[in-house]
């Protein structure tokens, strides 16, 4: 059962989540400003964070800016009456998994809830896994090759552990999209296309031979089995 941090001031919007959220089978914690969401994020551990951006004592946008900077890598869902595209940007570059402008639909959020939380994130399906001279650790967010970590954005890690876990598996530009990537609608099939080349140069001997990451024509990729 999904444990749901929801951290937002109003308590009209947090009794109404808290409701549906219990109703659809959640189980929910409720903080009301910046710093309390931060503290319960640490202590509880939920599987996934509903944060308003407009929030007491410290925003949104710092709290999910400080949970990364501390390493933790919950997934996190925006909430806020800010529609504007800067806005959505600065959340996700920041580490927010997805946004909602309020009003939002109830079922629409219902609906990212469970998207988000059908993600990689950190609670993995391995606590590590070797390829070639690559070591992936998932809990930590780390991939070493020959022995050196390997920086990576949130997506191209992300990506990875998608492909690593369903490794043998045929997988489609559109459900990559769908799995990693969710609700965010600025990506396209380029993007992941673009993602995968740059995997491949990271961790192909040859990127232009892959051993790993394999192209199925028309229909998507492969992670290769060992």
């Amino acid at each position: 059962m999904a444990r749901i941090l929801i951290a937002d001031d109003e308590p009209e919007i947090v009794r109404g989540l808290e409701d549906n959220l219990r109703f659809e089978g959640y189980q929910t914690v409720s903080a009301t400003n910046g710093q309390d969401a931060i503290a319960l994020a640490l202590s509880d551990a939920p599987d996934l964070v509903l944060l308003d951006i407009m929030m007491p004592r410290m925003s949104g946008w710092d709290v999910c800016r400080e949970l990364r900077r501390r390493g933790v890598d919950v997934p996190v869902i925006m909430l806020t009456a800010r529609g504007a595209e800067v806005d959505r940007v600065l959340g996700l570059e920041l580490g927010a998994d997805d946004y909602v402008t309020k009003p939002f639909s109830l079922r629409e959020l219902l609906a990212r809830v469970r998207a988000v939380l059908r993600r990689p994130g950190p609670r993995q399906k391995f606590e590590e896994f070797a390829f070639g001279d690559v070591r992936v650790r998932p809990r930590g967010r780390q991939v070493f090759k020959a022995g050196c970590e390997v920086r990576m954005t949130r997506k191209e890690f992300d990506l990875l552990v998608f492909l690593v876990e369903h490794r043998g598996e045929v997988i489609t530009r559109e459900r990559l999209l769908d799995e990693v990537w969710g609700y965010e609608r600025f990506p396209t099939t380029r993007t992941v296309d673009t993602h995968v080349l740059k995997l491949r140069r990271k961790f192909e001997a040859d990127p232009d031979r892959p051993r790993w990451i394999l192209t199925v024509h028309g229909q998507g990729y492969r992670f290769a089995t060992l």
